[in-house]
């Protein structure tokens, strides 16, 4: 029997990077289930780019100050909580590789509630120019553990810088 009664309604995103530099644009966001309009001939719209990461420096940010690094920020909310002590956010560098906990203290959970909760985890010891995956596992007010979302990707924020030759 499961103790912790979460939410029915689990929403998951990660936000892509929490100072952009000021060459990256937002795209607007696009329902790709959304269907066409009837009785009229438009033309469908361009394939969705995927753009490249811009250029800039990888490795790790010890060095710089906490609030001026690249960092994943991993996001949750729950419709309903019940008996819900808090979260521990997992990272790998792979999908099926070894996860490792990164928060020393859980986040904590309200408890039980009917009203929605707002949760995220800010990530600022990654590489900037490495893929990491993600999951969140709650932990009930008995102690129980449970993998509450399914592993996801935060691709890189940056590409290695390219030295351009002396000449």
């Amino acid at each position: 029997m499961r103790l912790v009664v979460l939410s029915s309604l689990l929403v998951l995103a990660l936000a892509g990077c929490d100072q952009p530099s000021p060459d990256q644009s937002a795209a607007p966001a696009t329902t790709p289930s959304q269907p066409a309009p009837a009785a009229e001939a438009t033309p469908a719209p361009p394939p969705a780019i995927t753009a490249k990461a811009p250029e800039g420096t990888c490795g790790d940010q010890s060095g710089i100050p906490a609030e001026e690094r690249i960092a994943n920020t991993p996001k949750w909310s729950l419709a309903s909580e019940q008996d819900n002590f808090g979260f521990d956010v997992y990272r790998g560098e792979s999908e099926n590789g070894e996860f490792v906990k990164l928060n020393k203290d859980p986040i904590l959970g309200a408890g039980t509630t009917d009203e929605t909760q707002k949760y995220q985890y800010r990530d600022d010891s990654i590489d900037p120019c490495k893929d990491y995956w993600y999951y969140v596992e709650s932990i009930s007010t008995s102690g129980v553990h449970e993998k509450m979302t399914p592993t996801f990707k935060a691709p890189a924020k940056r590409s290695p810088r390219t030295e351009t030759p002396a000449g």
